[in-house]
């Protein structure tokens, strides 16, 4: 026999049944995000501090600490569970070799533990691209490592660098970052470490990748790519610096009209193993060098011809003999870089062949 339900007792019991159905709902939306990010803060205009809101140049580098940056973008806690980290507190003009071997091998400590899912970098954009790509050859994790910076001081009208940060953590706890190589997190773009480049002196579009072009953009609180880089990075490349407390002396020479070789030779008198030469147009030799360029050659100087301009690939025996002279050539890496990929080369060998086998593959 059934008992008659009044319609006050059946409206509770509806409301008990839509509250417990809706309980799991709220509570998975208050829930901690998955992702363990850490952040790792070496200073930069992203820590940076000016007089006014207007001071957008003059402004101080690397006054801020890690944790105030992280606390001024408190939309990190939607994104990741995240630490800092302060590695250095330098403006990145100043960054140098030991450093990137202290923040390379704390980045692959972090990256093999398996409460990180990746790794967020705060950068002085000066040389935030030869960071990125140092990485980019020495990190040994699939996991997303990526370097972001400010083109103005937090202090600053319009600063980029929360929004920059927001998206750098984004990215770096996103499975679409995973296998991608280091990546750079700016103006709602993402690149990659080996190709992008910081173009503009100023302004918060300065970086770019020209002619290959960059990965993806930031949208709607999420990444989206559209390219990847084919060279190989990361878990891929031969290079290991888990026991290197030193990297082999890689100078640059610059060339230009009326050039002469001091600078070639004083560099050479200082002990450099290797001299990337930013030649003219495609890498050319003014006939005032190359002498200094052959001798140093032949006293073992490894002799790396990129180009000053930029973009495009150095042509081997193009502007020279490189066969004949025992030189090596940059294909499209621009002349910081090169140096970068030189200095580890040297650390596996002096062969140039198997060099100029590096600087096609990676």
């Amino acid at each position: 026999m059934s008992v008659p339900i009044s319609s006050r007792v059946l409206s509770a019991l509806c409301a008990l049944t839509l509250l417990a159905c809706a309980a799991p709902a709220v509570r998975a939306a208050d829930a901690a995000p998955s992702a363990h990010v850490t952040i790792l803060a070496t200073g930069g205009t992203i820590a940076g501090s000016g007089a006014t809101s207007t001071t957008t140049v003059g402004y101080t580098a690397a006054t801020v600490g890690v944790d105030r940056l992280i606390a001024a973008v408190p939309e990190l806690a939607k994104v990741a569970q995240v630490k800092g980290e302060q590695v250095f507190q330098i403006a990145s003009e100043n960054m140098s070799n030991e450093h990137w071997l202290t923040l390379a091998k704390r980045v692959n400590t972090l990256l093999a533990q398996s409460d990180v899912d990746g790794v967020v970098i705060t950068h002085g954009t000066d040389t935030l691209e030869e960071t990125a790509y140092f990485l980019d050859l020495v990190v040994k994790s699939r996991k997303p490592v990526v370097l972001v910076g400010a083109m103005r001081p937090g202090t600053a009208l319009s600063a980029d660098g929360p929004i920059n940060l927001y998206n750098a953590v984004l990215l770096a706890a996103s499975q679409e970052a995973v296998g991608k190589g280091v990546l750079v997190a700016m103006n709602d773009q993402i690149h990659g470490a080996r190709d992008v480049t910081k173009t503009n002196t100023s302004t918060p579009d300065s970086f770019k990748t020209p002619e290959l072009g960059m990965l993806g953009y930031f949208q709607g609180n999420k990444p989206y790519f559209y390219h990847a880089s084919t060279r190989k990075h990361t878990i891929d490349t031969e290079f290991d610096i888990s026991k290197l407390d030193a990297l082999p002396q890689v100078d640059i020479v610059y060339g230009y009209a009326n050039v002469n070789p001091v600078a070639l030779n004083a560099l050479v008198g200082a002990g450099a193993k290797g001299i990337i030469h930013a030649g003219v147009g495609d890498g050319s030799l003014a006939s005032k060098v190359l002498p200094s360029l052959t001798a140093a050659r032949k006293q073992g100087v490894l002799i790396v011809r990129s180009a000053r301009v930029g973009q495009g690939i150095v042509a081997r025996n193009g502007e020279a003999n490189d066969d004949e002279l025992d030189f090596v050539v940059s294909d499209t890496l621009n002349p910081q870089k090169a140096r970068i990929l030189l200095m580890l080369a040297l650390t596996k060998t002096s062969d140039s062949k198997d060099i100029q086998r590096m600087f096609y593959t990676y």
